[in-house]
């Protein structure tokens, strides 16, 4: 029972939001998922776009997943097309651990090819955890497409992707061992091996490659190779 003048639980909650405490801000993101209300969802939506601590930003991601897909889904994919980067990467993350139905539409070709490193890196993880059956080598494609993309770690994140679509993934990387890009040759060679030998590192797998591309297939290393 709420005494006249008392702030309701769901004001406090999303005042709570926009403190300038990261704990509060934590405990706010708690509540709100601890006792579901659609008045939360629009604030842990936008929140998500803005917040700064990592650990405040899970906390409002399973807030979200607290509440039903059919209030959430719909915003957070309204998210993908907003700014700042922050607002699509954690809205892509969220869709990822929701995984409702028809969410795979929503990430589009511009998402996976999104110019900030860690939104692709964001989508590649979803589309590959809510890729339909049947859709993995039309995936395994676009994905191939990012190749040479980026810092190693992104590298790497793209190469878990490809990975992680197994046998579909195979012949776009075969094809992609044959680019004229000499960077985009070299990852795919890396991403192979560590297909084929996970707890090898990418940075020893990339820097052996590199070797191999450079000095061609008749170089030393390329014979060694074969």
């Amino acid at each position: 029972m709420t005494m006249p003048g008392a702030v309701p639980r769901t004001t406090r909650i999303v005042r709570a939001l926009a403190s300038d405490d990261g704990s509060v801000r934590l405990r706010a993101a708690l509540a709100a998922g601890t006792h579901p209300d659609p008045a939360y969802v629009g604030t842990l939506v936008a929140r998500c776009a803005v917040e700064p601590e990592f650990g405040v930003r899970e906390m409002l991601t399973w807030a979200l997943i607290r509440h039903p897909d059919t209030a959430t889904v719909p915003p957070l994919v309204a998210a993908l097309r907003a700014e700042p980067a922050q607002a699509r990467a954690q809205a892509l993350h969220t869709l990822s651990k929701i995984a409702a139905r028809g969410t795979w539409e929503a990430i589009t070709p511009a998402l996976l090819d999104d110019p900030d490193d860690e939104v692709a890196r964001t989508a590649w993880r979803a589309a590959v955890g809510l890729v339909p059956e049947g859709e993995e080598a039309a995936l395994a494609v676009a994905l191939s497409a990012q190749l040479g993309r980026g810092d190693p770690d992104v590298r790497l994140s793209l190469s878990r992707a490809l990975i992680a679509l197994g046998e579909a993934a195979l012949p776009v990387l075969a094809q992609r061992e044959r680019a004229a890009d000499p960077e985009v040759r070299a990852h795919a060679l890396a991403t192979e091996r560590l297909r084929q030998d996970p707890s090898l590192g990418f940075a020893p797998a990339i820097e052996a490659v590199k070797r191999v591309v450079a000095l061609g297939p008749d170089g030393p290393a390329g014979r060694d190779e074969r």
